[in-house]
C-alpha cells in the first residue's frame, strides 16, 4: 500500500513529521518497507535569478554568468555565484533553480564541485527539468515566472515536496489498503486528529435506464448487494494535476478524469468502484454465476475463458466485466464517453480469489475484495465517487437503483479491563482502554464492544485485547522479575520429561552425533515399514503425498536424510533427532523417542590403521551411555525381540522387565533397499519416558561415594557351549554378590577351529574380568576365594560350561 503525505493529510489533521509518521506506523503494526522524499534529493535545489549573462571569453556556446542565490532561504543574505552555462535560454533577469556546489544531480548522478570550463571558474549550476528527473526536457535550462520567491526551495514553491509512503499490509487489514484506514491508526496513537468525512448525497433527477440483478443463487454469498447509477452528460477529459501527481506518486498511470477518480476511492477509501460507458451497455446489468465457455476481453487487454461458477457481470449481450476483478474492454470508458454506469458493489472475499487465482488476474480491486471491503460503505462509497465525478466531469446523476443490501456485520464482544492489564503487561488505564477502542471506530455499550464494519478481522476478546497493546505500543513494556508469592526456592520450570530431553540431546552430541529436525508426517510406505500407515494416523489435507502420514517412529526420517546425503557423497553419518513418535490418531497417542543412526566409518583414515565401519557395538554402546545419562539402571536386561525393522540376529532390546527402554542393532537390509540407503546402517531408538526415575528425588545430586580400600580383580575363564551368549555369563557373575562385586566385563572369546581343537566341537571359551570393591574393610583371601567359588558356581549353573583349568 503506498500514499503520499499530502493525501494523509487529507484525513489527518498532524503536525508530525515524515519521520515520526513512519516510525509511529511501524510501532502499530503497518510495517514501512520505503519512503521516497523529495526533500532527500532534492531539498538543495533553489530558485535563484540571474544577474548578468555575457558570452564566455573561450567558447561560442557557453554563457558566463553571474548567479544571484539565497543560501539560507528568503530574506536571508544573497550571495552571488558565477556559473558556465551551456544552455541557449540562459539570459540575464532569468529566474531559474541553482545547485551550489556539493549537490548531487539525480539526472545525472553527478556530485558537484568547483570547476574550471575554459579556463573560467564555475561554481555550481542552473538546471534543467531532466537534471531534476521532472521530466526528459533539457533544452534549456528551467525558466520560472519572475515573482517566483528567490531562495525559496524550488520542491516546495513547485509543490513537490510530498513524500510516498509505502507499508506491508498483513492479511488481517483489509481497512490499512485505504489512506483513511491507515489516518484513523495514526489517530488513535495521537499522531493527529482524524477529520470527518461527510459525505453529501446526490440527489437523482432521473430513473435510471438501466436496472440491476442479482441472482438468488449468489445473493446469499457471492455478491449479497450490488448498486449504480447513470451519469450522463459527463466530459471524460483529464483528472485534476492533483490528483495526477498522487497517482504517479503511488505508480499509477493516469488514463483519463472517470477512470482516475475510481482508482482514486480505491486507495484513499479502500473502496473500488467500476463505471462502464452506458451508451455500449445493452439492456440491464445481471449479477451471474457463468456457465462455462464464455470469454471476455478485459480492460489488461487479455480474452479470458471463464469457468463455470465464476462470477461475472452480463448485459443482454454477454459478459461486460469479471465482478470485482476487472471491468471489459468493450464497455469501458474512453474520451468520447458521454454517459456513465457508477457501480458499487460487495462481493465476497473467497469467491474473488478463487476466481482471480484461476484466472491469474491480479488487480487492485481483487487484492481489496479477497481480503474484505467495508460492506456498510458500499452506498456511501457510490454517492462520494457521484459527488466526484459531477464536480470534476459535470453531468447528472439518475436515482440509485440496487439489488440485495448490506451484510450484517454486528457482533459485540466483552472488553475485560483486568485482563487486558494482565495479558498485555501495562497499566492501561480503563478509560483508556475505551478510548482507543472508541477512536479506532469501535462502539462500546457497558462491557460490550462492537467491532467497526470495516474491521472483520476482530473476533473474539483476545482482538480487543491485541488493539489496546497495538495503540499503547508494546515498546513502552519495561522488563520486570517473577513475583515470587513463597518463599525459598522456586519449583523448577522445566518438567522432569524436558530436563531428560535436553540432557539426551546433549549427551548425543558429546558422543559426535549431529542432529537432524525431520518432519512428523511421511508417506504411506515408509511408515508401514515401521509399523505404522493406518487409516487413524492418515492426514486429511497432506501437504505432498510424501506427508500423507503421522511417523510411528523417528528412524524413517532419519534414514531418508541419510540418503540423501549420500547421494550428494556424504558416506560417513552420525546422525540423531529427538521428537515425538506416534502410535495412534487420537489425543495423547504419542510419545518421546530419542533415535541415533550410524552409517560408514567409525573413524577417520590415519597412519594407525584404526579406521573401521561402525557395527551393532557402537549402537549399543551409545544407547547405553544415554541410558546412564538419564540415570537408567546400570543392570537393565538386553533381550533379543526387537522390532522387524531390525536384523533379526543383529539387534536388541534393553528393558526392565516388560518395560522397553531402548531398542538397538542392525537396520535390516530390506528397510536399507526400500529407502535407498547403501549399508550397513546401525541404529538405536530410546523411549525416553520408559527410563524409571529414581525413587528419591533431591534438587541437587547425590553425594559422591568413593571407597579408599584396595579394590580387588580376578579374572575367570569358562568353557561353554558356542551358543551361549558372553552377556548370560556375565550377569550371573554380576550376581555372585550385589554388594561386593563392582563391575564384570568380557575381556577376551577364544572361538573357531582351535577353540574346539582344544575344548570339544561345538565349544568355546569367554574369559571375564570381575572387579571386588571392599567399602568397609580390606578383603582377606579366604573371604576372596569365597566369592570366587560363587562366582564359578553361578556361572557353570546359568550356562552349563566349566571353568577352564
Amino acid at each position: 500500500m503506498k500514499f503520499t503525505l499530502s493525501w494523509l493529510r487529507d484525513h489527518l489533521e498532524t503536525t508530525a513529521t515524515i519521520d515520526q509518521i513512519t516510525e509511529a506506523l511501524t510501532d502499530l503494526g503497518l510495517e514501512v518497507e520505503g519512503v521516497e522524499d523529495p526533500a532527500r534529493v532534492l531539498g538543495a535545489f533553489r530558485i535563484c535569478r540571474v544577474i548578468e549573462a555575457v558570452q564566455h571569453p573561450n567558447a561560442d556556446r557557453l554563457r558566463l554568468c553571474r548567479v544571484e542565490t539565497y543560501p539560507d532561504g528568503p530574506g536571508g543574505r544573497m550571495e552571488e555565484v558565477q556559473v558556465v552555462c551551456g544552455a541557449p535560454n540562459a539570459r540575464t533577469g532569468l529566474v531559474g533553480v541553482f545547485a551550489p556546489v556539493g549537490t548531487h544531480v539525480p539526472g545525472t548522478g553527478v556530485d558537484l564541485k568547483p570547476g574550471n570550463i575554459r579556463g573560467v571558474d564555475s561554481n555550481g549550476m542552473l538546471c534543467s527539468e531532466r537534471e531534476l528527473m521532472l521530466s526528459d526536457n533539457h533544452d534549456g535550462i528551467i525558466d520560472l515566472p519572475a515573482d517566483a520567491p528567490l531562495g525559496a526551495r524550488f520542491i516546495d514553491w513547485r509543490g513537490l515536496n510530498d513524500p510516498m509512503v509505502e507499508i506491508k499490509v498483513t492479511p488481517n487489514r483489509p481497512d490499512a489498503l485505504g489512506v483513511r484506514g491507515i489516518a484513523r491508526d495514526l489517530a488513535a496513537r495521537a499522531i493527529g486528529t482524524l477529520k470527518a468525512h461527510r459525505i453529501d448525497p446526490v440527489k437523482g433527477a432521473f430513473p435510471s435506464p438501466i436496472a440491476v440483478r442479482i441472482d438468488d443463487a449468489l445473493k446469499a454469498k457471492g455478491c449479497p448487494h450490488f448498486a449504480g447509477r447513470l451519469i450522463r452528460g459527463v466530459k471524460n477529459g483529464p483528472s485534476p494535476d492533483w490528483m495526477q501527481a498522487r497517482l504517479k506518486a503511488i505508480g499509477l498511470r493516469p488514463i483519463s478524469a472517470l477512470v482516475d477518480i475510481t482508482n482514486y476511492f480505491t486507495f484513499g477509501l479502500n473502496r473500488p468502484l467500476h463505471v462502464f460507458d452506458a451508451a455500449k451497455v445493452k439492456g440491464d446489468l445481471r449479477v451471474h454465476a457463468a456457465t462455462g465457455g464464455e470469454t471476455l476481453l478485459a480492460l489488461d487487454g487479455k480474452t479470458y475463458t471463464l469457468a463455470p461458477g465464476q462470477m461475472v457481470i452480463s448485459d443482454d449481450h454477454g459478459p461486460e466485466s469479471l465482478a470485482g476483478i476487472m471491468g471489459g474492454e468493450a464497455s469501458g470508458c474512453t474520451p468520447d464517453t458521454t454517459d456513465v454506469f457508477l457501480e458499487s458493489a460487495w462481493w465476497d472475499p473467497i469467491t474473488i480469489a478463487a476466481t482471480g487465482r484461476a484466472l491469474k488476474i491480479n488487480s487492485d480491486a481483487r487484492y481489496r475484495f479477497e481480503r474484505g471491503v467495508d460492506p456498510a460503505f458500499t452506498l456511501p462509497g457510490l454517492e462520494a465517487a457521484t459527488r466526484m465525478i459531477l464536480d470534476l466531469c459535470g453531468g447528472e446523476a439518475s436515482d440509485i437503483v440496487q439489488d440485495g443490501a448490506p451484510i450484517d456485520t454486528r457482533r459485540a464482544y466483552r472488553l475485560n479491563p483486568a485482563r487486558v492489564i494482565s495479558l498485555v503487561g501495562m497499566d492501561i488505564p480503563e478509560a483508556t482502554q475505551r478510548a482507543t477502542l472508541e477512536a479506532l471506530g469501535f462502539t462500546l455499550d457497558g462491557a460490550m464492544a462492537t467491532p467497526p464494519s470495516w474491521r472483520p478481522d476482530i473476533l473474539g476478546e483476545a482482538d480487543l485485547v491485541e488493539e489496546v497493546a497495538r495503540i499503547a505500543s508494546l515498546t513502552k513494556l519495561k522488563g520486570a522479575p517473577l513475583a515470587r508469592t513463597l518463599p525459598g526456592v522456586p519449583k523448577p520450570i522445566l518438567t522432569p520429561l524436558q530436563v531428560r530431553e535436553r540432557s539426551t540431546r546433549r549427551t548425543l552430541a558429546a558422543l559426535g552425533y549431529n542432529e537432524c529436525v525431520t518432519y512428523s508426517f511421511i508417506d504411506q510406505t515408509s511408515a508401514a515399514l515401521f509399523g505404522g500407515g493406518a487409516d487413524a494416523v492418515r492426514i486429511d489435507n497432506p501437504i505432498s503425498s510424501e506427508m500423507s502420514h503421522l511417523r510411528p517412529d523417528l528412524l524413517p526420517g532419519l534414514l531418508q536424510a541419510a540418503a540423501r546425503n549420500q547421494a550428494r557423497g556424504f558416506m560417513d553419518l552420525a546422525l540423531f533427532e529427538i521428537g515425538p513418535a506416534f502410535h495412534g490418531g487420537e489425543p495423547g497417542d504419542q510419545h518421546l523417542q530419542a533415535a541415533g543412526l550410524l552409517i560408514g566409518q567409525a573413524a577417520r583414515r590415519d597412519p594407525h590403521g584404526s579406521r573401521r565401519l561402525a557395527d551393532v557395538y557402537d549402537a549399543k554402546a551409545d544407547a547405553e551411555a544415554v541410558l546412564a545419562a538419564l540415570g537408567a539402571p546400570a543392570r537393565a536386561q538386553i533381550t533379543r525381540t526387537a522390532a522387524a525393522w531390525f536384523h533379526p540376529g543383529r539387534s536388541g532390546v534393553i528393558g526392565l522387565g516388560p518395560n522397553v527402554m531402548a531398542t538397538f542393532g542392525e537396520v535390516h537390509p530390506r528397510i536399507l533397499q526400500t529407502l535407498d540407503v547403501k549399508g550397513p546402517a546401525l541404529a538405536f531408538t530410546i523411549l525416553i519416558a520408559n527410563v524409571p526415575y529414581p525413587k528419591v528425588k533431591t534438587p541437587t545430586r547425590p553425594a559422591l561415594v568413593i571407597s579408599d580400600l584396595q579394590a580387588v580383580d580376578r579374572d575367570f575363564a569358562f568353557t561353554v557351549d558356542a551358543k551361549v551368549e558372553a552377556l548370560t555369563a556375565v550377569n550371573a557373575a554380576l550376581g555372585a554378590d550385589k554388594a561386593l562385586i563392582e563391575s564384570v566385563r568380557v575381556f577376551d572369546q577364544f572361538t573357531g577351529d582351535k577353540a574346539e581343537a582344544q575344548m570339544g566341537a561345538g565349544k568355546k571359551s569367554i574369559a571375564l574380568a570381575v572387579r571386588l570393591q571392599p567399602k568397609d574393610k580390606t578383603l582377606t583371601e579366604a573371604e576372596i576365594e569365597a566369592v570366587s567359588a560363587k562366582i564359578v558356581e553361578k556361572v557353570t549353573k546359568a550356562t552349563g560350561g566349566t571353568l577352564r583349568g
